[in-house]
């Protein structure tokens, strides 16, 4: 099956604002629309294509995070959440409230008193090596618990919330405006659907107190910079007993100051003098488990050139695999030069032929000799 083009569905381009996404997802919802469209059963699933291409571009970090992964990114077999809501129609929702507002309630909000906790998102900075190896590491973030005294409930114990007369308990009225029957949030419940005559005097009413919480956090070797991982219900604590959210951790791989990262392999600049690189030798390079290497340098290495060593890379996720290391060549040219040394180099480009010239460079020489084929061709 084809990777899922975000930027395809919603029909913009990669380097689209903020602003294009939205007005292009905005059009194409009002368009595909599953109530606009009851004789088309394929509009639905378009609709909820849609609203999952858009849940992921519309937010900076998860857009990031599909521009480097793919949408395989969000499948939640890889430990992330999928876009969107249970049914495809969440990312449709912000759209809704940008056009109607207050009119209809607003989100999260429904009769019966509680709410689902919010989600949380803490972003953890690892090494290169916890990543090559993984961890068990233990994070300590503030979270709004359930209140202890009153049991999340927001009502003074031995009391309890009521039914809202305004409401019934429904969280929500109506109003009539001329040809339009109007829903909105309850203004007296806010939409909770209970009052609470008598709150609690540790939480306020609320139902839930700021904590510190620690938990334990465990990174699987071989992860990537940006990978998310899902703690379920370790997020903000509901309202009035609701639910508790969830916490997204957000893993950020801080640079090294050895290798460079590209997939499963790994990259070391080694830069090396000229008269190793003219003459061979050998060097002896670091890797990512801790250990040395030495690399053979073969006479006349030139800048660029690569030297592979085999699983001496990152560790693949799920899986006991390993990419490998490349160690890339840097020739290095000699400063501070004595006068011993400078006469030294002056008699080495005479028996070379000066200038760049003689098989020792062939680079130099083919590069001069092209050049004045060029200037002589412009004289012609």
């Amino acid at each position: 099956m084809a990777e899922k083009d975000f930027y395809k569905t919603l029909g913009v381009e990669r380097t689209a604002t903020p602003e294009e996404i939205k007005k292009a997802y905005r059009t194409l919802a009002m368009k595909f629309h599953p109530d606009r469209n009851k004789d088309n059963p394929k509009a639905e699933e378009k609709f909820k294509e849609l609203n999952e291409a858009y849940d992921v571009l519309k937010d900076e970090e998860k857009r990031a995070t599909y521009d480097r992964l793919g949408a395989s990114a969000f499948d939640g077999s890889r430990g992330g959440p999928g876009p969107g809501g249970a049914a495809g129609f969440g990312a449709f929702s912000d759209i809704f409230e940008d056009m109607f507002g207050d009119f209809m309630g607003g989100r999260g909000r429904g009769g019966g008193g509680t709410t689902r906790g919010s989600d949380l998102q803490y972003t953890m900075e690892i090494s290169l090596e916890d990543s090559y190896k993984g961890k068990d590491a233990r994070i300590k973030i503030p979270v709004n618990d359930a209140c202890d005294k009153c049991s999340g409930s927001g009502a003074e114990p031995g009391t309890k919330p009521v039914k809202c007369g305004t409401c019934e308990g429904v969280g929500r009225v109506r109003q009539q405006q001329g040809f339009f029957t109007i829903e909105r949030t309850c203004p007296t419940c806010g939409g909770a659907g209970q009052t609470i005559a008598n709150p609690c005097t540790k939480c306020g009413g609320s139902g839930h107190v700021r904590k510190e919480k620690t938990l334990q956090v465990k990174i699987p070797a071989g992860v990537e910079h940006g990978r998310r991982i899902r703690l379920s219900g370790e997020g903000e604590a509901g309202s009035r007993g609701g639910p508790r959210g969830d916490l997204y951790v957000l893993l950020a791989v801080k640079p090294h100051k050895f290798f460079r990262r590209e997939g499963a392999n790994l990259y070391c600049r080694v830069p090396i003098p000229v008269t190793k690189a003219a003459l061979g030798g050998e060097v002896e390079v670091p890797t990512i488990e801790g250990s040395r290497s030495k690399v053979k340098i073969p006479a006349g290495t030139q800048t660029g050139q690569q030297f592979r060593l085999k699983g001496k890379g990152m560790t693949m996720l799920n899986s006991d695999a390993k990419g490998d290391l490349y160690i890339e060549i840097f020739v290095e040219t000699p400063v501070n030069l004595d006068k011993k040394q400078k006469a030294l180099l002056e008699d080495l480009d005479k028996s070379m032929g000066g200038n760049g010239a003689g098989k020792n460079s062939p680079e130099s020489s083919g590069f001069f000799s092209r050049m004045k084929e060029f200037w002589g061709d412009l004289k012609e």
